[in-house]
């Protein structure tokens, strides 16, 4: 097992990482940002040290700084959490070179994932069923409207190297087409230095399933269920439960054998999640995170597995902590994503939290970094909290749910709580409802009504 873990991540995820090293018994190091410095996984660390300034290159995406805290403090393996540098396959070498571990998969299957059109071959060779579209980058413009006319309109064109919504857009026609890859390919350049685009077949109604995967890196291998994260905006997931209200049992075995078949085959290092989009009983696959993900713990409290506790221990040569066969789905579980946002315009509202009331009871979780008092820095993602609630139907689930966030109080800035408040009374979630296009119809419906 590792002696010193150094989390290269802020906020709630950062926090999260602690609180499992703690229950192995390894000693942490926090890292932080001048903006940081009251963060409260600095203040719950073993050590912390300070990497530069507020932006994200000058701290957090700071290879060199990361390496300094490493010697100064000893730590002999880093997490890097989500987002950041957690799916940069050369940090993941690097840190190899100077003889420290990466708590994550290895750097062939990043590298491999991350480049979304070598993702879907690859996928597509391990028996992974993909949307339709073209098998790479699409070149000049009379190929891609070759591929659209082949495939069938609306299609989609994606960024190869991208990721969060950026760098897409849908094309409904021929004559959107060309405007289309235009614009997405200048996206993609300017947010990813690549703009390399590629087209899929834009499915209309579909949900948005993604299935968890461990591996031990030796060739076992074990699918931990789905979580169901059609609610978005701007494909930015903000609402996401598990088991999904669409998938029968039989469905979710069938899927869920051929993720973990596929992870077996590459010796897949880790804790990752295989994307897909569902329609009409079938599953496409879109793109694979390796890494944890944010709404980890929708899994976590169906399964009673903790996965960043089983990425760290499987990271240090440990073996998976269950058989396929030991795997159970336990109720239902929903995670509300509470961000420092206007609930009505989305702009963000960083500030100080004057007042913070985190709601309990049986089946309520928070995994937050704030405390009051505690001032949102302007620079970093939004995140205030991730609301998590379980019951043993998602009926009870539901109704638990709606009496947290009545609970919940946050004040001093603005937050999402009030959007979520009006969401779990709506019939279309109450019955499961719903696609990955309805949240934005909803939003555009209640701002219509706004207006007049």
């Amino acid at each position: 097992m590792f002696d010193k873990i150094l989390i290269a991540n802020r906020g709630e995820i950062a926090l999260r990482v602690l609180r499992a090293c703690k229950e192995l018994g390894i000693s942490t190091v926090a890292v932080h940002s001048t903006a940081d410095a009251d963060a409260m996984h600095v203040r719950l660390a073993d050590e912390s040290v300070c990497i530069g300034p507020p932006p994200s290159k000058d701290s957090y995406l700071n290879i060199p700084s990361l390496l300094a805290a490493c010697e100064i403090t000893g730590a002999d393996a880093v997490h890097p959490g989500y987002g950041f540098l957690s799916e940069n396959a050369r940090f993941a070498e690097i840190l190899a070179e100077h003889n420290l571990h990466f708590i994550g998969p290895k750097a062939e299957h990043i590298r491999l994932m991350g480049d979304k059109i070598e993702a879907k071959k690859t996928a597509k060779k391990l028996g992974i069923p993909v949307v339709p579209g073209s098998d790479g980058a699409v070149g000049p413009e009379d190929d891609a409207m070759a591929i659209g006319k082949a495939i069938g309109f609306p299609v989609l064109v994606k960024a190869a190297a991208g990721g969060g919504g950026r760098g897409m857009k849908v094309a409904h026609t021929a004559d959107e087409l060309l405007m289309a890859l235009s614009t997405a390919s200048n996206e993609a350049k300017s947010a990813f230095g690549d703009a390399s685009v590629y087209l899929e077949k834009y499915l209309t109604k579909p949900r948005h399933i993604e299935i968890q995967v461990l591996g031990d890196g030796r060739g076992g291998a074990i699918h931990l269920g789905e979580r169901d994260c059609s609610l978005q905006r701007r494909h930015q997931k903000v609402w996401e439960e598990g088991p999904s209200p669409v998938l029968s049992a039989a469905a979710r075995a069938k899927i869920g054998a051929t993720c973990a078949k596929a992870m077996q085959d590459m010796k897949y290092l880790g804790v990752g999640t295989i994307e897909f989009l569902y329609e009409d009983g079938e599953f496409y696959f879109i793109e694979m995170n390796t890494r944890i993900q944010v709404e980890h713990p929708v899994t976590e409290s169906i399964t009673d597995i903790d996965l960043v506790l089983e990425q760290i221990r499987i990271a240090a040569g440990g073996d998976l902590p269950v058989t396929q066969d030991e795997v159970a789905i336990i109720g239902h579980a929903i995670e509300c994503r509470i961000n420092a946002e206007n609930p009505e315009t989305f702009r963000p509202s960083p500030g100080k939290i004057t007042q913070f009331h985190a709601p309990g009871g049986l089946g309520v979780r928070i995994d937050s970094a704030v405390y009051q008092g505690y001032v949102i820095p302007p620079y970093y993602d939004s995140l205030v909290g991730k609301l998590i609630v379980h019951g043993k139907t998602r009926g009870e689930c539901l109704m638990r749910l709606r009496r947290a966030l009545d609970e919940m109080v946050v004040e001093g800035i603005e937050t999402t709580l009030p959007l979520f408040r009006a969401l779990v009374r709506e019939p279309g979630i109450i019955d499961g409802d719903y696609h990955i296009h309805w949240l934005e119809q909803y939003l555009a419906g209640q701002a219509a009504k706004t207006k007049t």
